[in-house]
């Protein structure tokens, strides 16, 4: 193994991986900015629109950890570029196509290259993280975030000066990106423990703690309803409840988003010091009160407290990808494709289920439930093993 990963993290092969995230979940985040205008242009149904935001989840996030156990079994480095440059063609064509199948078509497509970037590139981070894994995967973390934000920002100009076949553009910064990873997969490879060594040097005969892992999940699970609930449902209790304009309550949205990727960078070296279940207890058991004096709140004060939200509840995404590499320290593939795909992707089907109560019963009882969410969640958190297993063995 590369030897200053030992010590820390990486800063070039990090500003790549993250840089590869960034442009990868830029056309996760380019969905939903191009429903109006499919909708607009080529007639489809506001279902039709809904069931391409299923699909684009679907196929991006829910069959992850099928490329997470393929990688645990032959890592496959080249699914980084590859999985990258799927991702932005399948965007990119989504403007081009005439008819409906082959919109769909193409979202599953760029979805699957998503959804084989993700378990790959985290096993990289890891490894080229070194001592410090929270810290690093929660630089890797800030690329997606960034680049789930950054979806609308690439999108919505190109469709607005070239019209839907202002999407092909969409494939040339997943192109330049591919190659960048390219060029440096064979230092990337460098930071690969020897094959008698599990991730950053630890035996790869430790027992995996599944019982851990599977309440871990649980909390990704819960955090992910929060967090869909929050996306799906603010700029609405802006308009409603507040009654501000759309765009008011879309700036309050960005703020949370924005205020999350700062979160992230002050999260992962917390982890690293006080430890990640400290950290993952302490976000749940802030968010209750958080989201309730959000509901408390007039405009501007309620953005501030949205902030302290995003940071909260954003933050911890890159802490419990290393949580559940640690407690399946042999299959950090699928321990991945899991917490960053599959649990989020479930957490996601939730938001329907919110808009349902909110329909019967008004945002502000449905903000009343998202508060109550992070509850269970450090219940759950509260039960999880102070120490990942290595640590424990070696104290």
């Amino acid at each position: 193994m590369n030897e200053i990963s030992k010590k820390g993290v990486d800063r070039r092969a990090m500003s790549v991986l993250s840089g590869g995230h960034l442009f990868t979940d830029v056309n996760q985040g380019a969905v939903a900015a191009l429903i109006p205008f499919l909708v607009a242009e080529r007639g489809i149904s506001l279902a039709a629109a809904g069931a391409l935001v299923l699909a684009a989840t679907v196929s991006s996030s829910v069959v992850q950890p099928i490329f997470g156990i393929f990688s645990d079994r032959r890592p496959l480095p080249i699914l980084m570029p590859l999985g990258l440059l799927v991702a932005g063609i399948g965007m990119a064509l989504v403007g081009a196509a005439p008819s409906y199948p082959l919109i769909l078509v193409c979202v599953i497509f760029s979805g699957i290259g998503v959804a084989a970037f993700h378990p790959e590139a985290a096993r990289f981070a890891n490894y080229v993280s070194g001592a410090g894994r929270a810290r690093g995967m929660s630089f890797f973390s800030v690329g997606g975030n960034a680049g789930f934000a950054l979806g609308p920002v690439f999108a919505t100009p190109l469709v607005l000066i070239f019209g839907l076949p202002g999407t092909l553009f969409l494939a040339l910064p997943a192109a330049l990106m591919a190659a960048v990873l390219i060029f440096d997969l064979p230092r990337l490879r460098s930071f690969q423990p020897e094959p008698t060594e599990g991730a950053n040097g630890h035996s790869a005969e430790t027992p995996a703690a599944w019982g851990p892992f599977a309440r871990m999940v649980g909390v990704v699970t819960l955090r992910s309803f929060l967090y869909f609930g929050l996306v799906a449902f603010v700029a609405s209790y802006y308009g409603q409840v507040l009654g501000t304009s759309p765009a008011f309550g879309n700036v309050a949205l960005t703020v949370m988003l924005a205020s999350g990727a700062v979160g992230t960078l002050f999260m992962g070296p917390l982890a690293d010091r006080f430890g990640r279940r400290a950290v993952l207890a302490v976000s749940m058991f802030l968010l209750g009160p958080l989201v309730f004096l959000f509901t408390l709140c007039g405009p501007l004060t309620g953005m501030a407290v949205l902030a302290l939200i995003g940071a909260a509840v954003i933050g911890t995404f890159g802490v419990t990808v290393v949580m559940g590499q640690e407690y399946l320290p042999g299959r950090i593939g699928l321990a991945a494709g899991i917490t960053m795909g599959l649990s989020i992707g479930i957490g996601g089907l939730g938001a329907p289920v919110l808009g349902l109560v909110a329909d019967d019963y008004g945002l502000t009882t449905t903000m009343l439930i998202v508060a109550a969410l992070p509850v269970f969640g450090l219940l759950l958190t509260l039960t999880l093993p102070a120490k990942p297993p290595e640590a424990r063995e070696a104290g």
